[in-house]
């Protein structure tokens, strides 16, 4: 069985750190690809040769294209389109929230604020 391909954007470094330790302590096989902004995010993604991840997180607030931005070129994208996209950030409006279903996200998750909770969302 091949590993569960995962991909996040996320420009911060401790929040990746602690999601790549959460994913090593699972016990479900993953590959990790990340990428700190919008754009680098995209051009990765769009690339031919590069196969779509199995899911992608996504963070709201990034430099140079934020995850709003990120999820409306994905969603509009036909290689792209089916990409299941968690929205993983520590704002939460419900407002915000109700768009981003509207533009395609399959789940919103605030980032939780226990290393716990966070390898228990993982796992499940």
């Amino acid at each position: 069985m091949r590993p569960i391909s995962i991909c996040l954007a996320d420009d911060d470094d401790d929040d990746c750190v602690l999601f790549k330790e959460a994913l090593s302590e699972i016990p479900i096989a993953t590959s990790f690809v990340r990428h700190a902004d919008g754009e680098r995010l995209l051009k990765y993604l769009t690339q031919p040769e590069v196969e779509t991840p199995d899911v992608l997180f996504l963070d709201l607030n990034m430099p140079l294209k934020n995850g709003s931005e990120c999820l409306l070129e994905i969603k509009a994208n036909k290689k792209l389109e089916n990409l299941p996209v968690i929205i993983f950030s520590t704002s939460f409006d419900l407002d915000i929230v109700k768009q981003l279903y509207e533009y395609g996200a399959w789940y919103y998750l605030r980032k939780p604020n226990e290393y716990s909770s966070l390898k228990l969302f993982m796992h499940k």
